[in-house]
């Protein structure tokens, strides 16, 4: 039986939860119910267990970037999910702090151009906000679409890393 450990903290009004195994940080989410839905669809056999020192790197480096003083992470990911969906999150993992781009480009960039409704997919079943960026895809307009855990949240992200979006 595979252990994943979570804690949680708070940023103004959102709680981030953070999940990882011992491989690496596996979910970063909002609420427990989506942390929960995710370990029983990827890790069927695991236990989630509250452990703040399993986590505490993590959780450091994520109040850093919320600070305003880190800009990249560098702890292990366990990212769990198809083979498509893996390529796309490495795609956005490449996305510099600061910056945006689209779905389209994010399909260029793993050579399918047409497959940018499911790089949308991919991207929207991303288990890891903000070390796996997101929140840094706009529309072609310029113009916000949708995040995981709300557009609150992501123009509070964008806002953190000074990036101009259209409303």
């Amino acid at each position: 039986m595979k252990n994943i450990y979570w804690s949680s903290f708070n940023r103004k009004e959102w709680s981030i939860i953070i999940a990882a195994s011992d491989e690496g940080l596996s979910y970063v989410g909002t609420t427990m119910d989506e942390i929960e839905d995710w370990c029983k669809k990827h890790y069927k056999d695991a236990v989630l267990v509250e452990d703040k020192e399993k986590t505490t790197e993590y959780q450091k480096q994520y109040e850093e970037y919320f600070a305003g003083k880190r800009t990249t992470f560098d702890f292990p990911l366990d990212l769990q999910g198809t083979a498509f969906q893996q390529q796309v999150w490495q795609a956005l993992i490449q996305i510099p702090f600061g910056k945006t781009t689209c779905y389209s480009e994010i399909a260029n960039m793993i050579h399918n151009p047409k497959a940018v409704r499911a790089v949308g997919g991919a991207i929207g079943a991303n288990p890891i906000l903000i070390a796996v960026p997101c929140h840094r895809i706009i529309g072609k307009n310029g113009k916000l679409t949708g995040f995981r855990s709300g557009i609150p949240l992501k123009k509070e992200l964008l806002g953190i890393e000074r990036v101009p979006y259209k409303e």
